[in-house]
């Protein structure tokens, strides 16, 4: 790539955030209060200047080059930075009406979301939360689409390839808590008055949840790596049918230990320890980088980081 930094028009560079952020030029021309010919133009003339395509058309929109993927966390966090230094923060939750979507797992939601509710209630604020359902353990497609502005759960590989490429990448993260993986059954369950044993367990009878509905979960792939296996009777894709189907069978399912609990079903649950090591469940909150210092999104992942924090939360 070649490019004279020196004559660069960096107007160009808020031209190619608005397209990587909105993924369409009509919108793109939209949130820069210009038309689409002259976006059209500055990308052209952006094209010119780095001597490589940046955008190529697709069914779906603007789908960014390697070469603009590359570049769009500098040029995002170098833009973020400057107007922070030239526009101070004047966000007001208390003037300003925005609804904001968190993508999260029901018990998840209900652990957190009554906190959020009433932070909103007891201050008056404006905002209007939307909690989207999760249908896989890798929220990262919803987050670079735009159709979620915050995610929160137990997302193992999408948080280890976040954190492999660092500020490289376009996507952010923080820790909310930490749980564990029990195994869970109804009381009086014929399991539930002893150690629960490796031979005991696979075979028993089991209900799995799986938010992309695939019957074959973490504790498959554990018990497959020690030649084991179990019988999956039903799969769901939500805590609290889980819950509702154990406590009123002798099927066995696994849950986060925090999120027991959140099934509403807990008088009636016993938890046993697995016998077999899954290691702990890191609850996190995932953003995009495009709103890494948007005030209304900062304002709601410290609301969430709170309710984490919370007593019961």
């Amino acid at each position: 790539m070649l490019l004279n930094f020196r004559t660069l028009d960096l107007n160009l560079l808020r031209v190619l955030d608005a397209v990587m952020s909105e993924g369409s030029l009509t919108r793109a021309a939209a949130a820069l209060a210009m038309t689409q010919p002259a976006v059209s133009h500055a990308l052209k003339r952006l094209h010119q200047a780095v001597g490589e395509d940046l955008f190529v058309r697709s069914a779906h929109g603007m789908k960014p080059t390697p070469l603009a993927e590359a570049l769009w966390p500098q040029v995002r966090a170098a833009l973020s930075a400057l107007r922070q230094a030239l526009a101070p923060d004047d966000f007001d939750p208390l003037r300003d009406a925005v609804q904001l979507r968190v993508a999260m797992a029901d018990a998840t939601a209900a652990m957190l979301a009554p906190v959020l509710v009433a932070g909103i209630e007891n201050t008056g604020a404006l905002v209007n939360l939307r909690v989207l359902p999760l249908t896989t353990r890798d929220p990262r497609r919803l987050l670079e689409s735009g159709e979620a502005d915050l995610a929160v759960g137990f997302f193992p590989e999408a948080v280890t390839d976040i954190a492999a490429r660092g500020h490289d990448g376009a996507l952010r993260h923080t820790r909310l808590y930490e749980t564990r993986y029990v195994c869970v059954m109804r009381q009086g369950h014929a399991l539930a008055d002893a150690p629960l044993t490796l031979d005991a367990y696979c075979a028993a009878k089991h209900l799995l949840v799986s938010f992309s509905g695939r019957a074959h979960g973490y504790v498959d792939q554990a018990l497959h790596a020690q030649g084991r296996q179990r019988r999956v009777v039903l799969t769901v894709n939500q805590f609290f049918t889980a819950g509702r189907v154990v406590a009123q069978s002798d099927l066995l399912t696994v849950l986060p230990e925090g999120f027991v609990l959140a099934t509403g079903y807990g008088p009636a649950l016993v938890t046993r320890e697995l016998p077999l090591a899954l290691g702990p469940v890191h609850v996190e909150m995932i953003w995009h980088l495009r709103h890494d210092t948007t005030p209304a999104h900062r304002w709601l992942r410290q609301q969430v980081l709170a309710a984490a924090s919370a007593p019961g939360g």
